[in-house]
């Protein structure tokens, strides 16, 4: 049997950048064991499985070449993205079955798409010294002002302030310890950021490593984004009117420059609602025989 496969960059900011995915249309009713066989041959860090749903307007699974995880932010942006360009939505609401949950869709007219996440949760603190060597960074590079978080909206992370990005450009990961603490923690991986920026447009720079799923680094990240939007404003580091419009940077350090943007909404001064978004581009379409 042969499967369509798209091919496509979520985030992108440019032709070479984003975030890679796959996405394939679960028509053919294949198994779990076959959908990870795809997503292991497809070699993107996500692959999206779209299905129909009985909760919502689609069901989505998403599998790495390794495992199946609850969620993806970029591969969401890129099935969304997708479905609009064949016609089979438009611009409008929408609703999606995750195994982190329903989340709802909004799909606007020029192709952007913003995912609601869940509300923040916001868990423990982690030490520098431990954080800073499996980063192969100073410890004194780390800010000292705010803390060193796990952080969720759908899926943890943890949130890691640098104070430069020089540091940001010059991590050395040892990914055997970002994955022994990612799997001590809880968590999917590392999400390090700084507030130095290339544009002045943009709120924060970021790295993201999550080496325990087989991604060593990943050029552009929803959901982590999402968590650090939250994160920054629980510390203080914007303000309620700019968390209405952010812009995260990443990716440049592996060449794949991306753009990924993020929303608050506030009830008083409590975080009310979660967005996460962008576009996609480069797609491509091929067939896997199983």
């Amino acid at each position: 049997m042969k499967i369509k496969v798209y091919k496509l960059n979520a985030f992108a900011k440019n032709d070479e950048g984003g975030n890679g995915a796959g996405v394939v249309f679960n028509e053919y009713d294949i198994s779990d064991k076959v959908k990870q066989s795809i997503a292991e041959e497809i070699g993107f860090s996500e692959t999206a499985f779209i299905e129909k749903s009985e909760k919502a307007d689609f069901k989505i699974r998403f599998f790495t070449p390794r495992a199946e995880v609850d969620l993806c932010g970029h591969a969401t942006i890129g099935s969304f993205y997708l479905m609009k360009l064949l016609n089979i939505i438009h611009s409008g609401e929408y609703s999606e079955e995750t195994k982190a949950g329903i989340m709802e869709i909004d799909v606007y007219e020029d192709g952007t798409i913003f995912m609601h996440q869940n509300l923040p949760e916001f868990y423990q603190q982690l030490d520098a010294e431990r954080i800073s060597k499996a980063l192969g960074v100073d410890k004194n590079s780390i800010r000292e002002d705010i803390p060193i978080q796990v952080v969720s909206t759908g899926l943890k992370d943890i949130i890691i302030p640098v104070k430069s990005i020089n540091v940001l450009n010059e991590i050395k990961p040892n990914f055997n310890m970002i994955s022994e603490i990612s799997k001590a923690e809880s968590t999917v991986g590392m999400h390090v950021f700084t507030m130095d920026t290339i544009s002045d447009l943009d709120t924060a720079q970021c790295r993201n490593f999550a080496p325990l799923y087989d991604i060593n680094e990943e050029s552009a990240t929803g959901t982590s984004n999402a968590a650090l939007a939250c994160y920054l404003y629980r510390h203080g580091l914007i303000e309620k009117h700019q968390a209405k419009s952010l812009v995260f940077e990443q990716g440049y350090v592996m060449g794949k420059p991306s753009e990924i943007k993020a929303r608050l909404s506030f009830r008083g001064d409590n975080i009310k609602s979660v967005e996460v978004g962008g576009i996609a581009g480069n797609i491509t379409e091929s067939y896997i025989e199983i």
